[in-house]
């Protein structure tokens, strides 16, 4: 009997590229995704695609009926800048679901759990990051993730539930959402560029952070799932090398041949967020091959041949107050 493996946030890029890659594998494919930041031209057709929230009660029937053998669970709003003004629905989002995925995850005997939290639970604190910081998020996002990573640990050790959790660094590639306003700066750029638009910059852009091409990290999230040594870890993955901003658009400029850069008021923001990678490399088998300009280069490609989308902006925000200028 084949392998069987439950993707949140499938139409996504951590999502949809980990199920090509487990497709290719032989690994049979259950999918989940609201669409709400995927696409479903992303899925690959031989993944059994359940269009839901995470959080909905029908949930429970794609476990007790196909039996997953490992969940992996990326379906999240990392909007992180955004959270302080849609804290309602960042909650909900990340960690309601969260409980959900667990409760089913607990109830229905799943290996293991593989949790994609993120860089921002460390908050502002000395950089490079080490897994051993006590996180101290700065915004409501990094307090869901970090709220999410508690209760699957409490979950494992009242329940017995097997998981890894994986903090990784701003992931871009191929399939990435380059439509959303507020999250991938990347693909913001790329977004900007083709629509005759400036490439927007918040701050003095010498904000550093590492990025890391989405190929060089889907064998090791399958590692987390299925390696020994991994059970019960938290493990940054991927980014061994820190650049600013201001020199990621740079080499995005570069790539493209063309792009001007304008600087917008700076926001509420961690400086400097990058992290140790050694424990990828030990656990998981992590290697950096893809370097940023050339990891550029193939989303750059792939980015001029998508569909024009409508960008998504939110009509709404739950908090008025303190937005900023650019998201009025």
């Amino acid at each position: 009997m084949k392998t069987r493996v439950l993707i949140t946030g499938v139409a996504g890029l951590l999502g949809s590229r980990l199920a090509d890659y487990l497709i290719d594998k032989g690994v049979q494919v259950i999918g989940v995704d609201n669409l709400s930041g995927g696409h479903d031209e992303n899925i690959n057709p031989k993944v059994t695609f359940f269009k839901m929230n995470c959080e909905s009660d029908e949930m429970e029937h794609i476990f007790s009926e196909l039996k997953p053998d490992y969940v992996f669970h990326f379906a999240a709003y990392a909007a992180e800048g955004l959270s302080p003004f849609i804290r309602k629905y960042n909650y909900q989002n990340n960690l309601l679901a969260t409980a959900n995925i667990v409760n089913n995850c607990i109830t229905y005997n799943v290996k293991r759990l593989v949790f994609t939290s993120s860089m921002a639970v460390y908050g502002n604190q000395k950089a490079p990051f080490v897994e051993t910081l006590r996180p101290q998020p700065i915004d409501p996002y990094g307090v869901a993730k970090y709220a999410c990573e508690m209760d699957i640990q409490i979950a494992g050790e009242q329940h017995g539930l097997d998981w890894c959790i994986i903090r990784p660094h701003n992931v871009y590639g191929v399939k990435q959402n380059i439509w959303d306003k507020y999250r991938n700066v990347l693909g913001i750029w790329m977004y900007q560029y083709m629509h005759n638009m400036d490439m927007t910059i918040f701050g003095d852009g010498k904000q550093t952070r590492a990025f890391s091409y989405i190929d060089d990290s889907l064998e090791p999230l399958w590692n987390a799932a299925l390696l020994t040594d991994a059970s019960k870890q938290i493990i940054n993955l991927g980014g061994i090398d820190e650049v600013s901003i201001e020199e990621a658009a740079q080499t995005l400029q570069n790539v493209i041949g063309d792009g001007n850069v304008v600087h917008l008021e700076a926001r509420h923001e961690v400086k400097h967020a990058w992290a140790t990678y050694q424990k990828s490399v030990d656990i998981l088998g992590f290697e950096h091959k893809t370097n940023l300009k050339d990891g550029l280069t193939e989303m750059w490609k792939w980015a001029q041949s998508q569909p024009k989308r409508e960008r998504f902006k939110w009509g709404k925000y739950e908090v008025e107050k303190g937005i900023y200028n650019f998201w009025k």
